[in-house]
């Protein structure tokens, strides 16, 4: 059962792995100086991977606590927060966010049953003005959070899922899968604790009035790297969680699209070298998978005044897909030698 309206003002860690962030972590801080708060009942720990960029001088500006871990991931980090913190709700941003005043506040009214061992949100992008971060937005196959009706449930779906840059745990249920593992990271790293509160029976909510501003990729390349180590992380839970259906999840994924990737590659050269009217048999059907996928954006298209996302969502679709799967060969053939 909930408790009654406004009796309910538990106190919140709000914890912040970050690494080389100082380009964006001043944004961040100033943005949780304005959280709509009773401060006593307040703290904000920010854990530092050993930055080289001046990071940590610029957290040392505002009133909060800095702890410094010695960089072997984010779950390491969000762990070394969590140990150190004392509140009865954890909630963990990212250094390249910004969070409304209201953060807090929308995530501490999904907690007032006792059952809710988690709650997450919507993540939004904070660079309107960028062709790139804006069609992290659009695309139909997110990276971050996508719903618009608040979820609340014990089975994680893996077209509603949660980002680790805007969660939080009730402490207790998050003690009782043991705090992250830091056997994971790259990427799947803040899905996995999740699914296993959902098998420990606690109540997951999604609410999309919990959001915050995320600073996504402006560059091609960092685009590319991020989807290669989302790839990385998922062999990683594959090898560490097997059995978890993230996992089996991924693994569908990784053998369905290597096996693609590899008779693509096959029936290429056989058309080149080999037989010619299969290379125009292969091009007819890539163009015609091609002009689906564009049809697929016309309406975004149209209805923003830019006709190019028509023609190059489909292909950044595309490249992140091969990147993510190019990541997961890679980090399983890391992870089959024993380097890491």
């Amino acid at each position: 059962m909930g408790m009654p309206e406004g009796q309910y003002e538990p106190y919140v860690s709000i914890i912040v792995p970050v690494k080389n962030s100082a380009d964006t972590i001043g944004e961040l801080m100033d943005s949780l100086m304005k959280l709509e708060y009773n401060r006593e009942k307040l703290e904000i720990i920010v854990v530092d991977g050993r930055s080289t960029d001046g990071t940590r001088e610029i957290v040392r500006r505002y009133p909060v606590r800095l702890l410094e871990e010695e960089g072997r991931g984010l779950n390491a980090a969000r762990n070394t927060g969590v140990r150190y913190s004392k509140g009865e709700i954890i909630a963990f941003t990212d250094g390249d966010c910004v969070v409304p005043s209201n953060w807090i506040r929308a995530i501490i009214e999904n907690f007032r049953d006792p059952s809710v061992g988690f709650v997450g949100g919507l993540v939004k992008g904070y660079r309107r003005d960028n062709f790139l971060s804006v069609y992290m937005d659009e695309t139909f196959f997110h990276a971050v959070p996508s719903f618009s009706n608040r979820y609340e449930t014990t089975d994680l779906k893996m077209l509603c899922f949660p980002a680790g840059c805007n969660m939080a745990f009730r402490r207790h249920a998050l003690e009782k899968i043991d705090l992250f593992d830091e056997r994971i990271y790259y990427g799947f790293d803040d899905l996995e604790p999740v699914e296993e509160l959902s098998l420990r029976g606690f109540r997951i909510i999604l609410d999309p009035r919990v959001f915050v501003w995320h600073k996504h990729r402006t560059t091609l390349w960092g685009l590319v790297k991020q989807h290669f180590n989302y790839g990385r992380g998922g062999s990683l839970l594959l090898i560490h969680k097997r059995a978890s259906r993230l996992a089996r999840w991924f693994s569908a994924y990784l053998f369905s699209t290597t096996i693609l990737l590899f008779l693509s590659i096959f029936l290429l050269a056989l058309g080149l070298t080999l037989i010619p009217k299969l290379l125009r048999i292969l091009l007819t059907l890539a163009v015609s998978v091609y002009t689906l996928h564009m049809a697929l954006y016309a309406r975004t298209a149209i209805r923003s005044k830019k006709m190019r996302k028509m023609f190059l969502y489909p292909l950044l679709d595309v490249l992140r897909g091969f990147s993510f799967t190019l990541g997961g060969l890679f980090q399983l053939g890391r992870s089959l030698l024993g380097r890491c």
